[in-house]
């Protein structure tokens, strides 16, 4: 039987778990159940009424969060020489060609987004096997194959996320840390419901937003009213 640590017994003390609560009050229960010796990160998981195996139930996006993600975002632009100084002015980490794509073949991928041109993603198929997995793959959906890179960049760095729903029906997705006021917590969780709620597929029927749950890096989920 799995022993309950005695900061777990606490967190799960202050928090109804029959309880919905609203998305305001959420904001605030986090931060009270997550007393960590660390910023832990804030997540929501968001259930979905879609079938993902079905192309057009896919639900994916993009959303730039009004207060940032609260991490340090590590960006590498893999861009032709006459873009590199662009890239590097905008804020990415790394910028360069083809020695960052032979650090990756060689299993290289210390990067949070990877952004390059669309002259440039014919060198990158041979090593989608890395990638893909990992979620490193740029997109023309996502914003990250692109020829305005500065503003790619500048857009990641400020607080730019993609998401998309897992073969569960569920999308995850990072929204801030315990540190961040209660109301930029509640704007930026807003913000991703909001963009999801919009790409709901026509061909989904019934019951779009099932459950909404937020939680910390090491808190029991708070179960959120997804009458939002």
């Amino acid at each position: 039987m799995t022993k309950i640590t005695k900061k777990r017994k606490d967190a799960l003390s202050k928090i109804d778990i029959a309880k919905t609560y609203s998305l305001k009050e959420a904001s605030e229960v986090v931060k009270e159940i997550s007393k960590f010796n660390f910023d832990a990160s804030i997540d929501l998981a968001v259930r979905l009424g879609v079938d993902p195996k079905k192309a057009d139930q896919n639900v994916r996006g993009i959303v730039t969060l009004p207060n940032g993600t609260g991490k340090d975002i590590k960006v590498l632009a893999l861009v032709t020489p006459d873009k590199e100084k662009e890239a590097q002015d905008a804020g990415a980490d790394y910028v360069g060609l083809d020695e960052f794509l032979q650090k990756i073949k060689d299993g290289w991928t210390n990067v949070d987004v990877i952004i390059t041109m669309p002259s440039v993603m014919g060198k990158l198929g041979p090593l989608g096997k890395i990638l893909g997995p990992r979620g490193l793959m740029p997109n023309p959906k996502t914003g990250t194959v692109t020829m305005d890179v500065a503003k790619a960049v500048s857009e990641v760095k400020a607080g730019k996320i993609d998401f998309k729903v897992e073969k569960t029906g569920i999308i995850h997705a990072s929204i801030g840390k315990v540190s961040f006021d209660a109301d930029k917590i509640y704007e930026n969780s807003l913000e991703l419901i909001q963009n999801i709620i919009k790409l709901k597929p026509n061909s989904s029927k019934g019951t779009y937003l099932k459950s909404i749950s937020m939680s910390s890096t090491m808190s029991p989920g708070i179960n959120i009213d997804t009458n939002i």
